[in-house]
């Protein structure tokens, strides 16, 4: 997937990107959050992607495993 251009909507709660063959590709944050986030501390990793590297976030979800990469960059512990 080559991507020209990614962003967060706020008003929408959408990532919206646009790939170089001209489709338009909108990801609801909201229910991936839903399915892929087990805890606070994911949500917070997505989150962060999201905000500050929109295009790596939807690479994650279109490409990638999310179950996998926040198991791998997030740690939870129970008190």
């Amino acid at each position: 997937m080559d991507m020209y251009f990614a962003q967060f909507n706020m008003d929408t709660g959408y990532v919206d990107a646009w790939l170089t063959d001209g489709t338009i590709v909108s990801i609801n944050c909201t229910a991936v959050e839903r399915v892929e986030a087990d805890n606070l501390y994911q949500r917070a990793e997505l989150d962060y992607l999201i905000y500050n590297d929109p295009a790596a976030y939807v690479e994650l979800i279109m490409e990638g495993d999310p179950k996998k990469y926040l198991k791998a960059v997030t740690q939870y512990w129970k008190p």
